[in-house]
């Protein structure tokens, strides 16, 4: 299926006017609704809405005037008609999807509208698999806009990655259609420090009058966060506390509050907003990262925005953090975020303006969902070969690989530890003292080993740490070809042994998470695309995501959401501690460190 380019407001405007005075009939109308405008912040009763060639015509309170012997009638009967839901930071393949399944998910939830950073694709198939994310969001009945990753690898120098995005392939990418800005500026210090590469990649995106999205990962507010702003990122949605949210909109950023499967950023920050007082159109709704298993039990924006009222936001200033200031930040607020004469009639019907019950989805004027059902056609690109065999270990690997030798002459010693906070992106850098066996480093209490193998390039490399915090008991280990983001392939257990059968068995299928546990598989989530994506529907995957979060469980985590805890741990731009091909990392100085210290 090829891409057809949706109508642009001029295509369509003759019609759109004659709809609006009476002179021609519109294609739809809603009747008899509570019109959400989130221009005014108010909620109108009694409002019709006219649709034509997919946008809106007219809103008011009576559209007879637009009715014709073949317009559809839909009754809204006194429910609320809110602007599709837009999300403003995402990464499709944290879903665990392929843009085609990823929207079928959503699209019931009342997503119309996402903005995508497909750099976890591009660090595996570099342009190429952003191309094939960009062409299957086009072809989608929603809105799925695409930013151009900037950062693979996200910290030149501390990882390697498949491939690299180059300030040339930003430039040619910046003209694609479906391409609405640089995505998140990860590599924070470059910018503070002036990298040409960095400050070239904005540059084109900026001459193009494109967004550049922003990820400043660091607690400090001082004179390097004036630098990173002062370079051109525009958004961040990395804050985590009140401060954080409050430092960016006053530099004229704004501000991305997020709840994802994992994250829960908006508790803690949008008392800016409902305590503080500050001018909400500054202040953003996102996800991030959701795993399927969220998307198809809790939901998507609707979950945000719900979570948002929860924590004190009016329920409409909370609706304009997921539309009208979504569409304004990205230079679309002509075309999404708003029931208004023009734009894409993007629609929800809700009984209930707080809890958010989406009873019916339109999208371009087309009814797509009706009571958690889609309706909608979302076609499937046609995956090439090399999209579905990128797991290359370069030999079989046994327990032997995953060993740690110990200092001559030492009974115990001190180790640097990956230290996993729940629910929060940034992790803390711990120290323990461990057992010496038989010359090799053995994880003890709270702590085990994790291993980053190297799947892109064949070389045989794995590079081996601790972690804690994941409760892991007995002889087990879980494996992940999902390690944000060279993504390369994370294992983390309590024994060698398991540790290699998991990783073999990624090999084997090509990618996705497995847990063993005394030499048993308990749980695979096949992921063939690029080892980050499955094109299987959503509920299917989401199953076996569900069987892999018991298995976890079973061996002994009570995380929430531990495995995007794990698919982490190798992200190299968020401190404290992380993981890559290269090393152990300090991300709060960007330095190597040794995993071992002698003891005094």
């Amino acid at each position: 299926m090829e891409y057809t380019p949706f109508p642009s407001w001029p295509d369509v405007a003759p019609r759109l006017i004659a709809v609006a005075a009476g002179r021609e009939a519109a294609d739809t109308v809603i009747r008899g609704g509570i019109w959400v405008n989130v221009h005014s912040r108010e909620s109108l009763p009694d409002h019709d809405i006219a649709i034509a060639a997919g946008r809106v015509a007219f809103v008011g309170p009576d559209a007879a005037h637009c009715i014709g012997p073949d317009t559809q009638i839909i009754e809204a009967r006194g429910r609320y008609m809110l602007p599709g839901l837009c999300d403003a930071h995402m990464h499709i393949e944290s879903g665990m999807l392929t843009p085609a399944e990823f929207a079928r998910a959503v699209i019931p939830h009342g997503t119309t509208s996402m903005f995508t950073d497909p750099h976890e694709i591009a660090n595996v198939l570099g342009l190429d698999g952003v191309r094939m994310m960009h062409d299957e969001a086009l072809m989608q009945p929603v809105n799925i806009f695409t930013q151009m990753p900037s950062c693979a690898p996200s910290a030149p120098g501390l990882e390697t990655t498949g491939y690299e995005i180059s300030p040339e392939d930003v430039a040619q990418a910046i003209t694609w259609p479906g391409i609405i800005g640089l995505g998140e500026m990860m590599n924070f210090p470059g910018v503070i420090h002036g990298d040409p590469k960095m400050l070239a990649e904005i540059a084109a995106t900026q001459r193009a009058g494109k967004t550049v999205g922003g990820h400043y990962a660091s607690p400090d507010l001082g004179p390097d966060f004036a630098a990173y702003v002062a370079g051109g990122p525009a958004d961040d949605h990395e804050g985590t506390c009140e401060a954080d949210a409050i430092a960016r909109v006053r530099q004229g950023m704004r501000s991305m509050m997020r709840l994802g499967s994992a994250w829960y950023d908006v508790e803690s920050q949008i008392t800016a907003v409902t305590e503080k007082g500050l001018d909400p159109r500054n202040f953003i709704l996102c996800t991030d990262d959701c795993h399927s298993g969220t998307l198809v039990n809790d939901g998507h924006m609707n979950r945000v925005v719900r979570h948002a009222i929860a924590c004190g936001c009016d329920p409409l200033v909370a609706l304009q953090m997921a539309t009208i200031n979504t569409a304004t930040h990205f230079g679309l607020e002509r075309e999404i975020g708003s029931i208004t004469p023009g734009r894409r009639a993007d629609v929800i019907l809700s009984s209930d303006l707080s809890q958010l019950p989406i009873e019916m989805v339109i999208a371009r004027g087309q009814i797509v969902a009706e009571n958690g059902r889609i309706s909608a056609d979302c076609p499937h690109l046609n995956w090439p070969d090399t999209a579905r065999n990128t797991v290359h270990l370069g030999h079989a690997l046994t327990g032997t690989d995953f060993e740690i030798k110990a200092p001559a002459g030492a009974n115990r010693v001190r180790a640097n530890v990956i230290g996993v906070v729940e629910n929060q992106a940034p992790t803390r850098a711990l120290k323990a003292e461990l057992p010496i066996i038989g010359g090799l480093v053995e994880s003890e209490g709270k702590v085990c080993q994790i291993a980053l193998v190297e799947r892109h390039r064949a070389t045989g490399g794995v590079t081996n740490a601790f972690v804690s915090g994941f409760g892991y008991q007995g002889k087990m280990a879980m494996a992940s070809t999902v390690a944000h983001d060279s993504h390369h392939m994370i294992v983390v257990g309590t024994d060698r042994e398991q540790m290699a059968l998991a990783a073999n068995r990624l090999a084997e299928v090509g990618g996705g998470i497995t847990i063993f546990r005394d030499g048993k598989e308990l749980a695979l989530v096949e992921l063939p695309i690029a080892g980050l994506m499955s094109d299987s529907p959503a509920a299917d995957v989401a199953a076996k995501a569900e069987k892999m979060v018991e298995a976890m469980q079973a061996c002994g985590c009570q995380l929430n959401n531990a495995y995007m805890q794990h698919s982490l741990l190798a992200l190299v731009v968020i401190p404290e501690l992380r993981i890559s091909d290269l090393g152990l990392v300090d991300v709060r100085t960007f330095e190597k460190i040794d995993l071992l210290e002698p003891l005094a």
